[in-house]
């Protein structure tokens, strides 16, 4: 899949017909839960294949059954990071193209008023530092709950990261990469920009409730 370039270092958005499919059903209003639920999955399948990209492999014997030859494998498990509770729905499609990583999980919620983020809940697999860890969130829209999971993985001896994103937009893109440069953020498309109540345009409006089925339509005129 080809990574389109964008004004952001390290940045880079995921230039094909079945992501650009799958984020229109999430931007449809009337995309049903279960329908919303699989596309964010099916994102997490397009988006883990090239977030895996880097790898690196060691060479390892294998025995065909005419014969042995070389072959590859993966010198320690990676382990997968959602941020809960939106997280969780696009890392079920990572695990599908990485089934041998093993799962953390860190506990991160936006505080309405002043949008920014709160740690609730962390836990690692244990050795996690010392392979690549892969951070998977939906939504990258004020940037504040990316840096702050960075921030924690960081803290953690974590150093070979990369992070998952379907949704960005300039604001969040600009606040995290200039809060680690080094870390690559692969997403399935760049919004046009963030809004006076923190939620990204067009965006999908909130993909927690929208993937979990939380949302009250009713009362989310225009959230999207």
């Amino acid at each position: 899949m080809p990574l389109a370039p964008t004004a952001f270092p390290n940045l880079r958005v995921v230039d094909h017909p079945l992501v650009r499919v799958r984020v229109t059903r999430l931007r449809d209003r009337t995309t049903p839960t279960r329908d919303f639920r699989r596309a964010v999955r099916d994102l997490g399948v397009l988006l883990g294949y090239e977030g895996t990209a880097h790898l690196r492999t060691v060479r390892v014997p294998v025995a065909t059954p005419l014969e042995t030859t070389d072959g590859d494998a993966l010198p320690r498990p990676p382990t997968v990071v959602p941020v809960l509770r939106a997280g969780l729905g696009l890392a079920d499609g990572v695990l599908d193209v990485l089934p041998e990583a093993r799962v953390g999980h860190l506990g991160l919620r936006r505080d309405e008023k002043t949008l920014a983020p709160i740690s609730y809940y962390a836990k690692l697999p244990p050795g996690a530092e010392a392979g690549p860890v892969i951070l998977v969130d939906p939504m990258l829209a004020t940037g504040g709950t990316g840096v702050a999971a960075l921030d924690q993985l960081k803290a953690r001896g974590c150093r070979d990261l990369v992070f998952l994103v379907a949704i960005a937009c300039p604001e969040g893109a600009r606040r995290l990469l200039e809060r680690h440069p080094d870390v690559p953020v692969i997403a399935a498309v760049l919004d046009h920009r963030l809004d006076e109540r923190g939620f990204i345009r067009p965006g999908v409006g909130d993909a927690g409730d929208r993937i979990f089925g939380t949302l009250d339509l009713a009362l989310a005129e225009g959230c999207g």
